[in-house]
């Protein structure tokens, strides 16, 4: 059975079709794949655009010129450029890095344009976007990389789906639980968690309802770890609204108890 052969597989999947908790992949639509092709251009355009940013910020760098991370900072190295006292080899290959910057930004806007216009297409996903949040780009991911909803019984499993449960190490009757578990579908739990984290942001400059969940979390949690506790609750939350066809009913309970 340490072999790979076609008798071997055949009788792991008599085994496997035979077992009752098996759970099965359903095969994506082509209608998923192209949204998926979508959002994985504009995810390496982004990835190829920071890498040029970051090789821009290098060059000046070793000039003395100290700029701080994210393409928000692309205006103020222009107005370096314009002011630093540079050799002309280094300023030619610094504006040939911004020339390249501003097509990658033209592509990329060109890609958030259509995922924008798709995700106002779907009912489902313009039923996810009722939901604070939860923006375009996370709407088309869920609609591009998730299974059918309908498949797990209940929001928690789709939740521990995404991996926003803690990875457990219990034995002998000790629970022992650790960081999540970072399971399934990236993208999706990587957008879940940055629209949490920009609620969590906004709550704690507006001050939360006292009594609230969030306030009573960020009195004794890191501000990280109520993030990933919140996309845990959004988790479930789409899961109740994509299986029960309904908008989210109260926003203020993304951020209050």
């Amino acid at each position: 059975k340490r072999q790979k052969n076609d008798a071997a597989d055949a009788e792991a999947i008599v085994i496997a079709a035979r077992q009752p908790e098996m759970r099965f992949v359903e095969p994506r639509t082509e209608a998923q794949q192209a949204r998926g092709v979508l959002f994985r251009a504009r995810q390496r355009l982004v990835h190829q655009r920071t890498e040029l940013v970051n090789a821009l910020r290098a060059v000046l760098y070793e000039f003395g010129l100290v700029v701080p991370q994210g393409i928000a900072h692309i205006k103020r190295i222009e107005a370096m450029l314009d002011d630093a006292v540079l050799p002309d080899l280094v300023r030619q290959e610094c504006l040939d890095l911004l020339q390249q910057i501003s097509e990658q930004s033209v592509r990329i806007d060109a890609r958030t344009k259509k995922i924008r216009m798709l995700a106002q297409e779907s009912e489902n996903t313009c039923r996810l976007q009722s939901m604070p949040g939860v923006g375009p780009l996370t709407a088309l991911a869920i609609e591009a990389f998730a299974p059918d909803l309908q498949s797990f019984r209940r929001g928690r499993d789709f939740a521990a789906w995404l991996g926003l449960v803690p990875r457990q190490f219990s034995s002998g009757g000790k629970e022992r639980l650790g960081k999540i578990s970072k399971a399934g579908q990236a993208d999706i739990r990587r957008l879940l968690i940055m629209g949490a984290m920009t609620l969590v942001n906004w709550a704690s400059r507006k001050a939360p309802a006292p009594g609230s969940w969030l306030a009573r979390m960020l009195a004794r949690k890191p501000r990280m770890l109520v993030a990933i506790a919140l996309a845990n609750r959004m988790a479930r939350a789409i899961w109740a609204m994509a299986t029960k066809q309904e908008d989210y009913r109260d926003p203020a309970l993304s951020v209050a108890a």
